[in-house]
């Protein structure tokens, strides 16, 4: 009996991927949006990032402590959470309202509901739809130039900053309107917007990461923005213009939600069937938001009127055992 060996309990094999090394590849994705978002809007749009990534990790941190929580600071998840928070707000947006949007990301959204897992909406998309509701004006304040660094009373006074940037209309705003638009700027991202929504380009290059890393498979991306572009084609009464379909695809926080927060994994179906089908969803919601609707926008909206499905299409999509049938009439 000395000879045997102790065996423990299933399962025997280990991934080596955890929450922890999920969340750095996304963040290594997000990095060359973040960089160019600094280099295209200037030092103010560092600030706005480290404003939201520090609010997050210290209102989680505080949040545990003061409930007497497992405090678990290297995981990385308020990290990324403060980082697409960021990435979807103006550059002139008041500082005092991205520490808010992080507090309520992360306080409001993820941590009552339990914590990492237990969000039944993307938290970062949660706060950035709350400041639109509250703050509408500031949150379409969008800056067309590079922004040079204000001093610290500009930050203090009234929650306002005085700007040397030039603003004006989105793409999106312009193809509305029934104009054209570069999409070489588009692309290369020098418009207005957000700090992370303009860099399609660097997006698309930290999306090829993840789904290089195989964080993320391009069942929802692709489902999502090929939906949106028919429904696009349908009703946008332009027919086949290829500058206004590709500026509605490139225009506009489309590809930062494609990728980096339909994709998320705890607000996101599970399986694959659903994952199109929750795709598909994101993309009709987006274009009735952009297209019929009076906004120019709808990805925020859309997205997180999709989380609140999630539990309803796994359940539908879920798949059975090996040799038995689907129950019928919940029989």
């Amino acid at each position: 009996m000395s000879g045997l060996y102790n065996v423990s309990a299933a399962p025997h094999t280990r991934s080596p991927i955890t929450t922890k090394t999920i969340m750095q590849d996304v963040i290594i994705a997000l990095i060359p949006a973040c960089l160019f978002g600094i280099f295209n809007f200037g030092l103010r749009a560092l600030i706005v990032i480290l404003a939201t990534v520090l609010t997050c990790a210290v209102t989680e941190y505080v949040y545990c402590r003061l409930m007497k929580k497992p405090v678990n600071p290297w995981d990385y998840s308020d990290v990324v959470t403060g980082l697409i928070l960021a990435l979807n707000l103006p550059v002139s947006i008041p500082i005092w309202m991205a520490v808010l949007g992080g507090v309520f990301a992360i306080l409001i959204v993820k941590m009552l509901y339990g914590g990492l897992g237990q969000n039944v909406m993307n938290p970062a998309l949660a706060a950035r739809g709350f400041l639109m509701i509250s703050f509408p004006t500031r949150m379409a304040s969008f800056a067309l130039e590079k922004i040079s660094s204000p001093g610290l009373k500009d930050y203090l006074r009234d929650g306002a900053l005085v700007l040397d940037g030039v603003s004006g209309a989105t793409p999106l705003g312009q193809l509305k309107a029934g104009e054209t638009v570069d999409l070489l700027k588009l692309f290369i991202g020098h418009v207005g917007g957000t700090i992370g929504e303009t860099g399609t380009l660097f997006l698309l290059l930290g999306a090829a990461y993840l789904v290089y890393r195989k964080i993320i498979s391009l069942r929802i991306p692709l489902s999502y923005i090929l939906s949106f572009a028919v429904f696009a084609l349908i009703f946008g009464g332009k027919g086949f213009d290829s500058n206004y379909l590709l500026g509605q695809i490139l225009g506009g926080g489309l590809i930062l939600g494609a990728f980096f927060m339909a994709t998320d994994y705890v607000t996101s179906p599970a399986t694959p069937k659903g994952q199109i089908i929750y795709g598909i969803f994101l993309g009709i919601m987006t274009g009735i938001f952009r297209i019929i609707g009076s906004g120019v926008e709808g990805v925020t909206y859309a997205i997180l009127l999709g989380n609140l499905l999630v539990p309803m299409i796994d359940n539908l999509t879920r798949p059975v055992a090996f040799g038995r049938e689907r129950a019928k009439n919940g029989k």
